[in-house]
């Protein structure tokens, strides 16, 4: 166990200081801070934006659904793919008026686009909303992922704190360049360890994934067909939460910014191409799921499945090296969250809301000082208060979403205005918090997201064609 500990610590320590020593001959104004001088190539680009997406959630959740649930898991494949989809041409235009205008942030972009602070002050608001849950998740993952490694010998509140200060250091000093080396060493430890255990555990237990699917069937035949194990999650459900996620997914405050640091618009067009790759150890994670339904069943928490199956299975130096990778596959995510989150928070409230005047220097060190605030922040709620922002997870990816009309219509439709878009992101962000606080999600079988996105979309559309366009936008 001291060798699985050694191998955890080692890995996150090293793993930070590369994100401090990414940063060390670099003018760190906000241009280099939020979007890396807008110089990432294909590889940085595909590194740093699958950094983002997969999370210790990958690790957890989606094994936990494929125990738990059956059937509706493979969404998760399925909406990664729609939303490359989408990536491709969206994204390209988007990184074309972030290079003309100097964007750094999502709200600048609407700031931009419709000639209003305060429609950008509402974006970033919501963003961060949406933000710090998801951040708070991913330490609290961290947490458990080391705990189970180390078999009880690390209290998890200690494995956050490391994390925390480590994450805190070399965000504050390299910016988004720091967070996209440490996506090299996260995204190496996360394949091998989805690749050995997802095709390692089926193999040692059945001989095979066709044998492991055979007993699967045998025992729960009706498991892989939908709605699986889960009734309230059936074929509506799906194709509404596919939908929304599709389309939502690049409208993460992090996940949109980030697409401003690649080179030029044909390396976010190739990256949109090579992403779906990333959905293979999606898959694999499945496996993992499945394999340990089978091994270990009755598990009351479905997302220990990966961590269970791989400590009943391997050697504990094995466990430490599942634990580093599961530490570093936190800290990436958590460092971009912060990173724009506070972001927003200082130049997208603060100096768009309340003081224009303010200068870039003020404002990159007021965003430096909120990395701080936000990390304790999130730190606190996931050490005393593990269970207190979830709710406000799922408002997240809801919340989200609904950015989409906004952005889409901004690119395309010169007819937009900005109280269209204003009415509509207000009617669809309050549509999901109603449906979500009355507990009437699903609504008609769908996804609540999706209601609202079709509330917003409806609602931007019509209030455009009558008002009149702003004297802003894009020349």
């Amino acid at each position: 166990m001291n060798l699985a500990l050694i191998i955890i610590f080692t890995t996150i320590i090293l793993s930070s200081f590369l994100g401090i020593y990414a940063g060390r001959k670099v003018k760190m104004n906000l241009e280099n801070w939020t979007v890396g001088g807008r110089q990432f190539g294909i590889i940085l680009i595909w590194l740093l934006m699958a950094g983002e997406i997969y999370t210790t959630f990958t690790f957890l959740g989606a094994s936990g659904w494929a125990y738990s649930k059956g059937a509706p898991t493979f969404y998760i494949l399925i909406y990664g793919a729609l939303a490359y989809t989408v990536s491709f041409f969206i994204l390209p235009a988007l990184w074309k008026v972030g290079k003309r205008y100097g964007l750094h942030t999502q709200p600048d972009f609407f700031i931009k686009r419709y000639d209003s602070r305060y429609l950008g002050v509402l974006v970033a608001l919501i963003g961060v909303v949406c933000i710090i849950p998801y951040l708070q998740l991913q330490l609290k993952g961290l947490g458990l992922i080391v705990q189970v490694a180390s078999n009880g010998a690390v209290d998890p509140k200690v494995a956050i704190g490391i994390s925390f200060v480590l994450t805190c250091a070399f965000v504050y000093t390299s910016g988004i360049k720091g967070t996209a080396w440490v996506a090299i060493v996260k995204d190496i430890l996360m394949i091998l360890a989805v690749f050995i255990v997802g095709i390692g555990v089926p193999h040692i237990y059945f001989g095979g994934f066709g044998k492991m699917f055979r007993k699967l069937i045998e025992q729960k035949p009706d498991f892989l067909v939908f709605p699986g194990a889960a009734p309230q999650m059936n074929v509506l459900w799906i194709m509404s939460t596919l939908l929304v996620m599709g389309l939502g997914f690049y409208m993460w405050p992090h996940v949109f910014g980030s697409a401003f640091s690649a080179k030029s618009a044909k390396i976010i067009k190739r990256n949109a191409i090579i992403m779906p790759f990333y959905q293979i150890p999606i898959l694999l994670i499945f496996m993992v799921g499945f394999t340990a339904l089978l091994v270990i069943p009755g598990l009351e928490d479905g997302d220990m499945a990966f961590l269970v199956l791989v400590n009943k299975t391997y050697p504990s130096w094995f466990m430490g090296f599942i634990g580093a990778a599961g530490a570093v596959t936190a800290m990436v995510p958590s460092a971009i969250l912060v990173l724009f989150a506070s972001t927003l928070l200082a130049k997208n409230v603060c100096q768009a809301g309340f003081k224009p005047q303010m200068s870039e220097e003020k404002v990159m060190a007021l965003s430096r000082f909120m990395v701080l605030v936000i990390m304790v922040f999130a730190l606190v709620f996931a050490i005393f208060f593990p269970n207190e922002l979830v709710p406000l997870l799922i408002f997240g990816y809801n919340g989200v979403s609904q950015f989409f009309p906004g952005v889409v219509l901004g690119l395309f439709w010169k007819r937009v205005t900005k109280m269209g878009v204003l009415c509509g992101l207000v009617a669809g962000v309050t549509v999901v918090i109603i449906l979500i606080l009355s507990k009437n999600d699903p609504f008609l079988g769908m996804n609540a997201g999706f209601v609202g996105l079709a509330v917003n979309s409806f609602f931007a559309i019509v209030v455009s064609l009558m008002t009149k366009p702003s004297n802003g936008g894009f020349k």
